[in-house]
């Protein structure tokens, strides 16, 4: 095991990876968010890049075909079995006659398998726990990760940390590739603390009270950023700032009580890091992921022109906030269950997706999403869930600090997800009972 997942002093040479001509990149999730954007910088620097194989969930077929096709990679990834058929026909329609179809795996451990096929790079750019196994799959095979995945190092972080060799991990997440960064100021020994940014989503200072009333279509609307909606609840409620403070923990050793979340409403600064003699580094730059991913698929060399800089020509207020927690107690709770351990993040994880959904489909208001998710931690601890010993719910996990392993993970979640469930159609019964 390593305390230097990511550390920018740190080099890291991937497994068997050529050294002359574009690095082979492979692309999980590529059909989302992180996914398009990386392929966007690939095709603007042929010279740098060759992406060798892609995976996606298989909900938008007619974009993998298309990027496959651009690509030319010789193997494509679908977690839906059910749309090979759709899949191939799509790729038919675009390659010409006599021209060879990429290779098609299908099945929930597609993912996994492109993961540890040939290349250089991994970018793993997947939404939510199911990333875990590709990163587990990338790492055991020698490649260089470029996580976008938080979720991996949240639900299997002791994992993770055992397999990951020194300099293995690049971050992409903004926040997180600001601290890799900004560390380069100086040596570990001199970090004081990390100040992790937070947008504050679209509800920045409202009250408890005023956020009641909060509805999807309002939560979706962030005001910076391009997201998935599960990421953009998350951004909402501030769970989402809540685990890249679990993450920052996990990737660069540091205690959580060295790690500060603040409000910055322009996201102009992704994160800083302080220094022991007070000096204080940021890393600036728009609010544009490509910027992340491009030093996660080029480091230790950075990508020229990957996104627009900042316009220094031009006037600009930047504003910083203590974070509220009484308005958004999900940063406390998942600091809580961060210093747990074991598999307490993976109940929090698993619980925060449900309720999202139960969120979005109106079966939970805006405040019960974390409230839920307080209440499935709370009876995971009193039950014994993530304590080791077998609780009145019959599950049995790993206890902070003690060997873990993904079936741990897998039971912790499967628990978390049906307390969740349950709780949120009580809600949902309690307030159409009140309706009434």
């Amino acid at each position: 095991m390593t305390d230097l997942l990511a550390d920018p002093h740190l080099r890291f040479a991937p497994a068997g990876a050529a050294g002359d001509g574009p690095r082979d990149i492979v692309i999980l999730g590529s059909t989302g968010s992180i996914g398009t954007q990386a392929i966007d910088l690939v095709l603007r620097n042929p010279d740098r890049f060759r992406v060798t194989a892609l995976s996606a969930a298989g909900g938008r077929v007619e974009l993998l075909a298309e990027q496959a096709h651009r690509l030319r990679v010789g193997t494509v990834a679908v977690a839906r079995e059910d749309v090979v058929p759709a899949l191939r026909e799509a790729l038919a329609a675009r390659y010409g006659a006599g021209e060879r179809l990429p290779e098609i795996l299908a099945g929930p451990d597609a993912a996994t398998e492109i993961a540890a096929s040939p290349c250089h790079t991994v970018l793993n750019g997947i939404t939510g726990s199911i990333g875990l196994a590709p990163t587990l799959a990338a790492l055991k095979a020698g490649r260089a990760l470029a996580l976008a995945n938080k979720e991996s190092l949240i639900v299997g972080g002791p994992l993770v940390r055992e397999l990951a060799a020194p300099g293995q991990i690049v971050p992409v997440d903004s926040e997180h590739s600001a601290l890799f960064q900004a560390m380069l100021g100086g040596p570990r020994s001199e970090i004081r603390r990390f100040l992790v940014t937070a947008s504050g989503g679209p509800f920045r200072g409202r009250t408890r009270r005023e956020l009641a009333a909060v509805t999807p279509e309002q939560a979706l609307a962030h005001p910076t950023w391009a997201m998935g909606p599960v990421i953009t609840i998350n951004s909402a409620t501030l769970v989402n700032k809540g685990l890249e403070v679990i993450e920052a923990h996990l990737l660069y050793d540091v205690p959580f009580e060295r790690i500060e979340v603040v409000v910055h409403p322009q996201s102009y600064i992704h994160s800083m890091v302080e220094f022991t003699d007070g000096s204080t580094l940021a890393q600036a730059s728009p609010p544009d992921m490509r910027m992340p991913i491009a030093l996660g698929l080029g480091w230790p060399e950075r990508v020229p022109d990957a996104a627009p800089g900042v316009d220094w020509t031009k006037a600009h207020t930047w504003e910083f906030f203590p974070l509220d927690a009484e308005a958004f107690p999900s940063v406390p709770l998942a600091c809580h269950v961060g210093e747990l351990g074991g598999t307490a993040p993976a109940v929090f994880n698993a619980a925060n997706e449900e309720c999202v959904d139960a969120f979005l489909t109106g079966g939970l208001p805006f405040t019960g999403i974390v409230d839920t998710v307080a209440e499935v931690v709370a009876e995971a601890l009193a039950t014994g869930v993530v304590t080791g010993k077998t609780g009145t719910s019959g599950a049995t996990v790993s206890a902070p600090g003690t060997s873990l392993t993904v079936a741990d993970v897998l039971q912790a979640e499967t628990w978390a997800r049906a307390r969740a469930r349950e709780l949120a159609a009580r809600a949902a019964r309690t307030a159409s009972e009140v309706r009434a």
